[in-house]
C-alpha cells in the first residue's frame, strides 16, 4: 500500500470495508456516522445532517421530505475540513439519498477543493454479492488483497446457509422487518436475502427493492410469525423506544407473533442498516433469532432482545 495515501470515508458500511482491508490508518476523516471500529472515531467529522436526528420518527420523516421537495440534500459537506485534511480518495455511495451523502453532493463539494483532486470511489450495493464486489473493488483500488477477508465472511455465511437448508416450509417462520415505525415501512434491500438465508420467509419485501409502505390491514392479513424492528439509523435503544409507541396501536394484540412472544428488536445501525462486512453479523443475528434451537452465536443483548 502507498503511504501517501489518504482516505475520506463518508459511509459507515464504507469505514468498515476499508479497515476490514488494513486500511485503518489511512482513513484521515469520515461522516458524522461512521463509529466502528472504533479507533476512527477520533477521526475528523466531514459531514452533518440538515435534520433533528432525535426528533420522532414521524418528525424525521417529514424533515427528511421537506428538505428533499426543497432539492436541499439531507446532508451537509464540510468543504473547509476536506480542504485541510487533503484526500487522496474519498469514499460515499449513491444507494439511497436519505441514508449517506450521496455522489452528486461529493462531487460539488470536490470541485469546490484548491489544494487537492481526490478520486472518488462509490459504492451501491442492494446485495450480498455487491458487498462482495464493493470490498474487491476497495481492495484492488488501494492494491490490498481482500481474499482473506472475503473468504471468512462467505464461509460464515455458508454455515448458517447449511444448517437451515433441510428445514421444511413449516420450520421456516413468515417475518416481517420493520424498517421505520411511522409512518409504517418495510426493511428492504438486502434484507430479504438475510432473511433467507437464516432460514425466514420474507413478507411484503422483495430482494434489491426499495421499502415500502405497510397498511396495517394489510399487517394483520399476512399476519407474521416473527417481527423484527430495524429502524434505519437506531440504537436498540432507540428501537425500543420505537418499537413500543407501535405497541399501543389497536390491532397490535391480534398479531401471531404478538401472542407467541416472537418480537424482537435489533441494533439496526451497527449491523442490518449497514452493507458491509457486519451484514454477515446480521445474517447471524437473525439465525439466532428466528432458529434458537439451532444457532447460539451469543449476539443477544447487544445485537438484539426480545422486546
Amino acid at each position: 500500500m502507498n503511504n501517501n495515501i489518504k482516505i475520506v470515508s463518508l459511509v459507515p458500511s464504507a469505514t468498515e470495508i476499508v479497515a476490514s482491508l488494513g486500511l485503518a490508518d489511512a482513513i484521515v476523516g469520515r461522516s458524522h456516522e461512521c463509529d466502528y471500529p472504533p479507533e476512527i472515531q477520533d477521526r475528523p467529522v466531514c459531514t452533518k445532517p440538515r435534520f433533528n436526528a432525535y426528533a420522532s420518527s414521524s418528525g424525521i420523516h417529514d424533515q427528511i421530505n421537506d428538505l428533499l421537495q426543497s432539492a436541499l440534500s439531507v446532508y451537509e459537506i464540510k468543504v473547509d475540513v476536506l480542504e485541510k485534511l487533503q484526500p487522496t480518495h474519498i469514499i460515499t455511495q449513491d444507494q439511497c439519498d436519505i441514508c449517506a451523502v450521496s455522489l452528486p453532493e461529493v462531487e460539488q463539494a470536490v470541485s469546490k477543493l484548491i489544494n487537492s483532486s481526490p478520486r472518488i470511489i462509490s459504492l451501491q450495493p442492494n446485495t450480498l454479492e455487491d458487498v462482495w464486489a464493493d470490498i474487491e473493488r476497495v481492495s484492488h483500488t488501494f492494491n490490498v488483497d481482500s481474499l482473506k477477508v472475503l473468504d471468512n465472511l462467505e464461509a460464515r455465511v455458508k454455515i448458517c446457509q447449511s444448517k437451515v437448508q433441510g428445514l421444511s416450509v413449516a420450520e421456516t417462520p413468515k417475518v416481517l422487518c420493520i424498517g421505520w415505525t411511522e409512518p409504517l415501512m418495510t426493511a428492504a434491500n438486502w434484507i430479504p436475502e438475510l432473511i433467507n438465508l437464516a432460514g425466514g420467509q420474507i413478507l411484503f419485501s422483495l430482494v434489491d427493492r426499495p421499502p415500502s409502505y405497510i397498511q396495517w390491514e394489510s399487517l394483520v392479513a399476512n399476519n407474521p410469525d416473527v417481527i423484527i424492528f430495524m429502524p434505519c439509523g437506531f440504537d436498540l435503544q432507540r428501537t425500543q423506544q420505537e418499537a413500543k409507541l407501535l405497541t399501543q396501536h389497536p390491532q397490535w394484540e391480534k398479531l401471531h407473533a404478538v401472542q407467541t412472544g416472537r418480537v424482537f428488536i435489533t441494533n439496526g445501525s451497527a449491523y442490518f442498516n449497514r452493507p458491509g462486512p457486519r451484514l454477515v453479523d446480521s445474517v447471524e443475528i437473525l439465525a439466532e433469532i428466528l432458529h434458537p434451537d439451532i444457532f447460539d452465536y451469543g449476539y443477544e443483548g447487544s445485537g438484539w432482545q426480545v422486546l
